[in-house]
């Protein structure tokens, strides 16, 4: 089989780079569409291209196939809603630092090593000084907004799992992102569709962000994950933070504060800390920041 040439580690890079920027891009268009709409029309845009790039075969799914689609669509739904709600409320650096606070918290649980604990103090001292500051304007609902979203995660990562045991390839993916799209209309469709409506431009940057945030990097990872190890690629994983505190920067003009950038170090590296510290674990992605969420 012929390998891309390209270094299998640049390419787990641009996953995440294509990610994060994929959401600074989305927030481009909040006051047009809002969070809400913002993310059914992510969910739906995602969903058509897998569905047309994959053409999962349904008619011969078990009850099985269907329950782990369903929850996963859930998962994908909840995550994709709550972190653009959060980054309406809150830098999206920040927002993405503590969305990833779920995936870490899953990692230290399967690694169970005392030493972990470790980095999960140092994750969360990160976190607490989110808060900490007296003079800080972050929202306390974009706070628990991005908390909600890193919850959806860990719930993604155990069901992508699930799926991807289950049902071959892609298919599954493609089929659980319709769900979520389904399960996020009641919440977005008006302002989806007042947004489309009131500006033209709307629905090609949607196809744009899902590009960035769901077909390119999904294509990227698997490409990098057939040369890189579980480990290495965890590590690359959690540089999301960082990425999107640039995306944030360059895109929106969000500049975060000292206090912001030290707590998205510390998460940052409890995250490699634990992924450095599961490299003996042989079940792939076990105790491992998960590829950039969806």
């Amino acid at each position: 089989m012929r390998t891309s040439p390209v270094p299998a580690p640049a390419l787990m890079i641009a996953a995440v780079l294509s990610v994060q920027f994929g959401a600074a891009f989305a927030q481009t268009q909040f006051d047009a569409v809002g969070p809400t709409g913002a993310a059914l029309l992510r969910l739906i845009f995602g969903a058509l291209i897998l569905l047309v790039a994959v053409r999962p075969k349904v008619r011969g799914w078990k009850r099985e196939q269907w329950a782990a689609a369903a929850v996963l669509g859930i998962a994908l739904a909840g995550m994709n809603t709550l972190i653009y709600l959060a980054i309406g409320e809150i830098p999206i650096g920040v927002a993405v630092t503590l969305e990833f606070t779920g995936p870490l918290l899953l990692a230290l649980v399967q690694t169970r090593r005392l030493a972990d604990a470790a980095w999960a103090l140092l994750a969360f001292a990160g976190v607490a000084l989110l808060g900490l500051d007296d003079g800080s304007d972050l929202s306390l609902a974009g706070v628990l907004f991005a908390l909600g979203a890193g919850a959806f995660w860990v719930v993604y990562i155990v069901f992508s799992a699930r799926v991807g045991r289950l049902v071959p390839g892609v298919e599954g993916l493609a089929v659980s992102m319709a769900i979520g799209a389904v399960i996020a209309l009641p919440l977005g469709a008006s302002a989806a569709a007042g947004g489309a409506l009131a500006s033209p431009l709307v629905l090609p940057v949607f196809v744009v962000v899902a590009v960035l945030s769901s077909a390119l990097p999904y294509g990227l990872e698997m490409l990098a994950l057939r040369r890189l190890s579980t480990r290495v690629f965890g590590v690359l994983s959690a540089l999301g933070p960082a990425v999107a505190a640039l995306a944030g920067l360059l895109v929106l003009g969000q500049a975060l504060g000292l206090r912001e950038i030290l707590a998205l170090l510390l998460v940052t590296a409890a995250s490699v800390g634990v992924t450095v510290g599961v490299r003996r674990r042989p079940s792939p992605g076990a105790g491992a920041p998960p590829p950039a969420a969806p």
